[in-house]
């Protein structure tokens, strides 16, 4: 493994029981994500993308094959340390936001490192200055409710910084969002990918979302269709659709 592999997957699979017996989602697949990429998972409904994202963020855990998380063999970790790795190496962006309701923007924001037993009021001077990274300098004590879906997920965006990942995993961080504010969406993570070196993986199904990234991988029916550049690889798959 290189010592700039943030993310290496081997041969991994990915089985669920049902009433109607086993299926399986994701088929032996392989890839590895280095230290400072920017790297888009595609697929239509059930390619498997949602349950590798899962994986990755080590909320799920595989049937076969082994993942290696900065370093770590998660298969060989146990609850709290798990638990440790993903709170210190990973930062989330879900498209729901997941923000707590009745909780100033600052407490979201901070909420990760209260598990990491950090002071209040250092946790929340760290968050109030991410607030003002993602431009809600002047909303730090308001709540979620007060504020746009745009303005929710760069707070959701500020939480999954507040930890100093190296990996930021993204489950279709725009789906909620109009064209205008997920641009803006994107242009961040963009900026945060190359001013701050931090590895982004999104998962998406809009094609102009993932022209953002440089690297892209489709999943089709559990296997990786297509690991490359993402400007060819829309390409192709446009003109395959055409």
């Amino acid at each position: 493994m290189s010592a700039t592999d943030v993310i290496r997957i081997t041969h991994l699979g990915k089985d669920y029981d049902t009433d109607a017996g086993p299926v399986t989602v994701l088929r032996g697949i392989s890839f590895s994500i280095h230290e400072g990429e920017f790297v888009a998972i595609m697929g239509p409904s059930g390619s498997g993308k949602s349950t590798l994202m899962n994986i990755l963020g080590c909320l799920d855990t595989p049937t076969s094959g082994e993942y290696v998380l900065n370093g770590h063999s998660v298969s060989e970790l146990d609850h709290d340390q798990l638990a440790n790795l993903r709170n210190r190496v990973i930062g989330f962006v879900f498209q729901g936001f997941n923000l707590l309701q009745r909780a100033t923007l600052t407490e979201n924001v901070a909420l990760p490192l209260v598990y990491r037993g950090v002071a209040r009021h250092e946790r929340n001077a760290k968050a109030e200055s991410l607030l003002g990274k993602v431009g809600l300098a002047s909303h730090v004590r308001s709540y979620p409710n007060k504020i746009s879906g745009g303005q929710q997920q760069r707070v959701a965006i500020a939480r999954s910084l507040v930890g100093d990942p190296r990996l930021i995993l993204a489950d279709e961080p725009t789906g909620n969002l109009d064209t205008h504010t997920s641009q803006e969406i994107m242009d961040f993570f963009t900026r945060l990918n190359r001013e701050d070196g931090i590895t982004v993986v999104v998962v998406t199904h809009e094609h102009d979302i993932a022209a953002y990234a440089q690297r892209l991988i489709r999943l089709v029916d559990g296997k990786i269709a297509y690991d490359g550049p993402a400007a060819a690889g829309l390409h192709e798959h446009a003109e395959v659709s055409s």
